[in-house]
């Protein structure tokens, strides 16, 4: 434990606060170029893992890597399948290195239904209605078989007429609004 942090309460906070840093900038890159660059999400996996340890000793350590793993495990399969890029993949990693395994599932579960949101508006505004069923059709069936006898009609990320989303904009928007809850809350 670094001196003086013997308040868990200044040690959340100093980690929330980092992980808002984080995913602010990867959803500032994420918006300007839809890219998540691996300087970003490497430090932040470093650093994120290394303030866990920091504060809280072996317990903090073993912590960061479970959030890392939840993250990279849960979201594996909507990367092989090429339904989310890989930077988006990586920062949810090094989020769940700063946040651990608990702080990664809400920040994952509120990013999802705000990237929902993004996505629902976007296929209203651009009137595709039709042809996004369509193609939640294909994914699910992928998702369901593992991607096994997909290939035809795959939607996937190199598809030039595919909606892209930028994840890294919803994980920051989801980072700040849990830190504004938990903060009003008083649940740090």
């Amino acid at each position: 434990m670094l001196p003086g942090m013997h308040d868990p309460m200044w040690s959340r906070i100093a980690v929330w606060g980092f992980a808002v840093l984080l995913a602010v900038l990867a959803g500032w890159l994420d918006w300007r170029s839809r890219r998540i660059p691996n300087w970003l999400t490497v430090s932040g996996f470093v650093i994120g893992l290394s303030m866990n340890t920091a504060l809280w000793g072996w317990s903090g350590f073993k912590a960061g890597l479970e959030g890392a793993g939840v993250a990279l495990g849960l979201l594996f399969l909507p990367v092989l399948l090429r339904g989310m890029g890989a930077g988006d993949w990586k920062l949810m990693g090094a989020l769940g290195a700063c946040l651990g395994p608990w702080g990664l599932l809400q920040v994952l579960l509120v990013s999802i239904f705000i990237v929902g949101l993004m996505a629902l508006v976007e296929v209203v505004r651009k009137h595709r209605i039709k042809q996004t069923l369509g193609n939640l059709r294909v994914l699910v069936h992928a998702f369901i078989t593992f991607g096994m006898g997909v290939r035809e009609g795959m939607v996937t990320l190199d598809n030039p007429t595919a909606l892209r989303l930028p994840f890294g904009v919803a994980a920051a928007l989801a980072v700040i609004i849990l830190v504004f809850t938990k903060s009003t809350l008083k649940t740090f």
